[in-house]
């Protein structure tokens, strides 16, 4: 069972940096597409940032694009979500997750196998 684990979240003020961190355990599990998705209470799960490992490539969402970045470690299957220039309205859980291939919908999280347990990210300003 393909396990995915989330850390670094906190409470940090508005324009300051904090690093997301997402480690894949178990499996077998490629790792060909991760991705980043948000939730505020009683919001919807929108997507943040995907990578596809198998092109070193990332996308992101209009939304962080230009603050966010993305690094991973292929041995380690570990992805990070480099979050800079922060804002009181990135507050919100942070999702990891992941599948076996890539996917065009890449910012649907239906298209997703496996989650982490989310870690809390507040912004203060």
């Amino acid at each position: 069972q393909v396990q995915l684990v989330e850390s670094g979240g906190g409470l940090v003020q508005a324009g300051d940096s904090l690093t997301l961190s997402c480690a894949a355990s178990g499996g077998p599990f490629s790792g060909n597409a991760m991705a980043w998705f948000r939730q505020t209470p009683g919001g919807e799960r929108e997507f943040v940032a995907a990578f596809r490992w198998e092109l070193n490539r990332p996308y992101f969402a209009d939304s962080v694009k230009g603050r966010f970045t993305i690094s991973k470690d292929n041995a380690r299957k570990t992805m990070s979500l480099r979050m800079n220039s922060l804002k009181p309205e990135d507050t919100a859980i942070y999702y990891c997750a992941g599948r076996q291939y890539w996917t065009v919908a890449y910012y649907n999280q239906q298209m997703y196998t496996f989650w982490g347990q989310g870690t809390q990210v507040t912004v203060s300003s």
